[in-house]
């Protein structure tokens, strides 16, 4: 996830409206989940794939094929983003349960607990199976619960990308993102730490977070970028210039809080009203609105629930028809 303010990132987040409560807001409830053991539902070999935005999968970095359904591990942690979760058994079978449902990208950050996240991911995966891509993120800090500050320093950089190579027990990390862009640094020190650890073998590819089209272009004069992770859903598309850009530039797009809250829209909305006629819920009717609205979109939807991850990935199989789609996007003007 990311953020152009940390601390105005974790409010967001955690005032979002419950699942529980967005789906209580739909008129039909019945969510269309995927309980058939560990077949995989995602994938090249799916045969819904009929045009490239309905493609279920991306070329990360051009070299790294993913399922465009993610998984975000932010939520596996404890209440806050902080500490250990409640069921730390629980926590573990979310992730392999996950990977058996056809995910294999991950979204976590050494923010995340701090460090729990990562470390919940290797106790639960490692040694990771084939084509499995663990995306993880540096530069905030956590001093103590509800706290994210920024430090974009380049050795604070460098040890971070250490310490997350350690605790997810890699060599090399597939995707690092910068986490935010510190102001009280310039970006290019940032990102030229980053370059370095590229340089050695430490990174293969590197990715931006909660940053604007300028940045990104800034950024690119540094180093190849291959990920933008901003804030974006159905109702929120302050970011709707990045994915645009990043459409054009061929950069995965993988929004954050991507199912949004559901706040702002009046009842019986054309959300509502296409998750009623399919007998779906309204989250799997707005991951299916991200998938379609980008070739490039990677939505990372995190949950604690092995019910809800299944209602999630189940969304995958949604194509929604030119007029729910159309009707839907019209829910943000």
């Amino acid at each position: 996830m990311s953020d152009e303010s940390p601390n105005a990132k974790q409010k967001r987040v955690d005032s979002g409206i419950t699942r529980r409560t967005f789906l209580g807001m739909s008129l039909g409830t019945g969510a269309t989940l995927f309980a058939g053991g560990s077949a995989t539902i995602l994938g090249a070999d799916s045969s819904t794939a009929t045009s490239p935005v309905t493609n279920p999968t991306w070329q990360l970095g051009g070299d790294l094929p993913v399922n465009r359904l993610g998984f975000g591990a932010m939520r596996i942690t404890g209440e806050g983003i902080w500490g250990w979760p409640p069921d730390r058994e629980n926590a573990l079978k979310v992730l392999r349960r996950a990977v058996e449902l056809g995910v294999n990208l991950i979204d976590t950050a050494d923010a995340y607990g701090p460090e729990t996240s990562e470390l919940l991911i290797a106790e639960a995966l490692h040694p990771y199976p084939k084509g499995l891509v663990i995306a993880t993120k540096g530069g905030l800090t956590r001093p103590g619960p509800g706290s994210w500050v920024p430090n974009g320093r380049p050795e604070h950089l460098k040890q971070a990308v250490d310490g997350s190579l350690k605790r997810l027990r890699l060599d090399r990390i597939d995707l690092y993102q910068l986490h935010t862009v510190d102001r009280k640094v310039p970006m290019e020190a940032s990102l030229g730490a980053l370059k370095e650890m590229q340089d050695v073998g430490k990174i293969r590819h590197v990715g931006l977070s909660n940053v604007d089209p300028e940045e990104i272009e800034r950024a690119r004069k540094v180093l190849p970028i291959v990920s933008v992770q901003n804030q974006y859903n159905i109702e929120n598309r302050k970011s709707e210039n990045v994915l645009v850009y990043c459409e054009k530039k061929s950069l995965g797009f993988m929004p954050w809080f991507p199912i949004g809250g559901g706040r702002g829209l009046k009842p019986d909305n054309a959300l509502e009203r296409a998750a009623k006629a399919r007998g779906a819920s309204v989250v799997q009717v707005a991951l299916a609105w991200l998938l379609e609205r980008s070739p490039v979109m990677l939505p990372i939807p995190g949950t604690s629930s092995i019910a809800h991850l299944e209602e999630n990935v189940a969304a995958a199989a949604i194509k929604l028809n030119p007029a729910e789609w159309k009707a839907i996007d019209a829910l943000a003007s």
